[in-house]
């Protein structure tokens, strides 16, 4: 008997036949989309940043959720070539703490004109230009903590600076490009200001004379080294009267103190950390002056004794640590030369880091 003729399904029929399996999976739970938005959201908050950014690619509304605020609070970027309107893109959805020091910074291309929301950023040695820093800062009015350490900066980017009232931590270590008269201004807006790192500056004498007479007086921690010639007693002088707390002061560098001005450093109640080194106008032997200082636990003297010299005065003061560190963590967002992504003790949870290829 001929074959029998093939029955064409009918595209109903198949219908029916899909339909019980597409019921069983909701009835089991099985499908993403029953998911409410808190559970993806908890769920997503285990993913690395590579891993975040492909979920985001998976469906509209995996890719809004993969934007949320709650998951982007803490971002590191460091070390990396940022094209332009990467960092217009990602600020803006609530990032708090930013880490990017040592990046490459192209144009953010901010489509927003809304002030950030970041708190605490570190974008030492960056390459960046003044025009797209300024229009990163020109939108933080939240700081906290910031470190731009080695950049080139301008007036305008100092007015901004200004416009954080509630900035505690600030680095400025190697900057230049900015006025005297800025300077003044930033220092007297910032009134919150802790910690302050103004060492090695492109300053003149006119620059110091602002510093030291607009410095905040609740600065407990002030890095002012590298002024070989600028710095005087009498700079000194104005710095305890205006900085009574200071508990961490590092002057090192300053060729033009002498002796003359311990007698203001012991009319610091809190000092407990002091940095003179390669202050070459003070004697070896007058260091133990400072032993006196009751509150002081480690003195920094590089470069003004030597290995005998030393031995000799860790003798005559027991009780102090001399030249126990080369490097000074005064506002700076990281300490010491352990990789880290912590800023001011705030781990970044989102890292370019995690990126594989």
């Amino acid at each position: 008997c001929p074959p029998q003729k093939r029955q064409k399904v009918k595209e109903k029929d198949f219908a029916v036949v899909r339909r019980p399996w597409l019921l069983r999976e909701a009835e089991s739970g099985g499908s993403w989309d029953a998911l409410p938005d808190e559970l993806l959201l908890e769920i997503f908050s285990y993913l690395s940043l590579n891993d975040l950014l492909k979920v985001s690619l998976t469906c509209k509304r995996w890719h809004c959720l993969s934007f949320d605020e709650s998951l982007w609070q803490t971002l590191d970027l460091s070390g990396r070539n940022l094209l332009p309107g990467v960092i217009g893109q990602l600020l803006p959805i609530g990032v708090t703490a930013f880490r990017c020091p040592r990046t490459c910074i192209g144009n953010p291309l901010f489509k927003t004109s809304k002030p950030l929301k970041v708190q605490h950023m570190d974008l030492s040695n960056c390459i960046v230009s003044v025009e797209n820093l300024q229009s990163i800062l020109c939108l933080c009015e939240r700081l906290q903590n910031l470190s731009l350490e080695g950049l080139v900066l301008s007036d305008d980017i100092m007015k901004s600076i200004a416009k954080n009232c509630s900035l505690t931590r600030l680095n400025l270590c190697g900057c230049s490009g900015f006025s005297a008269e800025s300077l003044k201004l930033m220092l007297s807006s910032c009134t919150m200001l802790e910690e302050l790192n103004l060492s090695w500056c492109n300053f003149t004498a006119t620059h110091i004379e602002a510093a030291v007479n607009h410095i905040p007086s609740k600065v407990t921690q002030l890095n002012l080294s590298g002024y070989r010639q600028d710095l005087h007693i009498a700079d000194v002088k104005t710095l305890v009267e205006r900085c009574p707390l200071l508990v961490h002061l590092d002057l090192s560098d300053s060729m033009m103190l002498q002796p003359k001005c311990f007698q203001y450093f012991h009319q610091l109640v809190f000092l407990q950390h002091l940095c003179l080194s390669r202050c070459y106008q003070i004697p070896p032997a007058a260091l133990i002056e400072l032993g006196r200082i009751p509150t002081l636990k480690t003195l920094q003297v590089f470069g003004i004794v030597t290995d005998n010299s030393l031995l000799l005065l860790k003798e005559t003061i027991p009780h102090m640590k001399i030249n126990c560190s080369h490097l000074t963590s005064i506002a700076r967002p990281t300490v010491g030369t352990k990789r880290s992504h912590e800023i001011w003790g705030i781990k970044c949870r989102l890292s370019l880091r995690n990126l594989s290829g």
